[in-house]
């Protein structure tokens, strides 16, 4: 772990459709073994299957919506105190939060039962809209987990 020196990530490219930096990372988060092309056509075709779907709504604003929704305030961490494994509730990071938000809409559209995954995508994206579906169960299963254990907070480094 850097201690003194400034570590640089890497720049990320905006996607060639919208132009959205957000839309690009979504995009390498779906990619499986490198084959981007793929990742693109699979989430492009769940934007088109949203078109319809919301009245007066763009995709684009579907899913940066969706995003938003899924994203968790606090999550636990594991924190070692004299022979003891607190779970200890922390505040998320904006960047881990856009990141854990992407992996369970992915991860829960994976898991669902429509034929292929543009639609799998499509409906978790519509289920996150409108504060739904398993991923906004998963992030409120994390805050039930922060709040439960709300009395280790003071062991918080």
């Amino acid at each position: 772990m850097a201690r003194r020196k400034k570590t640089y990530k890497r720049e990320i490219i905006p996607d060639p459709v919208y132009k959205d930096i957000v839309v690009a990372k979504f995009i390498n988060k779906m990619m499986i073994q490198g084959k981007k092309a793929v990742a693109q056509k699979l989430f492009y075709g769940a934007l088109d299957e949203l078109q319809g779907k919301v009245a007066g709504e763009e995709p684009i604003s579907v899913l940066k919506k969706a995003l938003e929704n899924c994203k968790p305030a606090l999550e636990v961490r594991s924190r070692r105190v004299g022979g003891a494994t607190y779970q200890v509730p922390v505040d998320v990071r904006p960047s881990r939060r856009l990141a854990l938000a992407m992996r369970w809409l992915i991860e829960y559209a994976r898991e669902r039962g429509e034929k292929d995954f543009s639609k799998r995508l499509a409906g978790e994206l519509l289920d996150a809209y409108n504060n739904r579906g398993n991923a906004i169960k998963k992030r409120e299963d994390v805050h039930k987990m922060a709040e439960a254990n709300k009395a280790f907070s003071h062991y918080n480094w």
